[in-house]
């Protein structure tokens, strides 16, 4: 059973991408969204995590909310995918559960 596991908070604020990352299993899938989006950064311990996760494990962002925090692409961490609304979509029909961490 894989789980899209999506996250919305800073994870300078909160330590819910920490949590997160102890439950994952191959075939999982994490979204960054509002300001969790900062943790994508490849210059921050979280990026350094991310970018490290793991084989069959995948990383997305959601690029409205990196362009609405002023974030560009190039200053993500290796390994990260980028990710429309209409593929916000496709991740949730493509996993069997969804987990919001909060």
């Amino acid at each position: 059973m894989s789980i899209l596991h999506t996250i919305n908070k800073s994870p300078f604020e909160t330590n819910s991408l920490q949590s997160c990352i102890g439950y994952l299993r191959s075939g999982d899938a994490i979204l960054l969204m509002e300001d969790a989006v900062y943790g994508a950064i490849a210059e921050t311990e979280a990026g350094r995590s991310l970018a490290g996760i793991g084989e069959g494990i995948s990383v997305f962002v959601l690029q409205p909310d990196l362009a609405a925090r002023g974030i560009a692409d190039t200053q993500l961490a290796p390994g990260l995918a980028m990710t429309d609304y209409n593929g916000f979509v496709d991740l949730v029909a493509e996993h069997d559960a969804t987990q919001s961490w909060l």
